[in-house]
């Protein structure tokens, strides 16, 4: 099992979906991985790929939710009422 290179929570769970490999940790992480890398190369690529940049990726991530929330597909649904019954006719 890995640990989750931003705060080290344990991997949860692993699976693949439509040929892609994805990973959970107990903090919700879940990067998308190579599915023919051995546990040692997903470590190194987590460290290379989000270690320095942690904090822009989730910046990154909370900025996208913000905007789907705000402006985007949720919004419309957080705001619109939901579909009553049919009146009748």
């Amino acid at each position: 099992m890995l640990a989750c290179p931003f705060c080290g929570a344990p991997e949860t769970d692993r699976f693949e979906i439509e040929g892609r490999r994805f990973l959970v940790f107990g903090c919700q992480f879940s990067p998308r991985v190579e599915t023919d890398l051995s546990d040692a190369e997903i470590a190194e690529r987590l460290r290379s790929a989000f270690g320095a940049q942690g904090r822009d990726y989730f910046r990154g991530t909370c900025d996208a939710l913000h905007v789907y929330v705000t402006k985007g597909e949720g919004a419309r649904i957080l705001t619109n009422p939901p579909p009553g019954p049919a009146a009748p006719g």
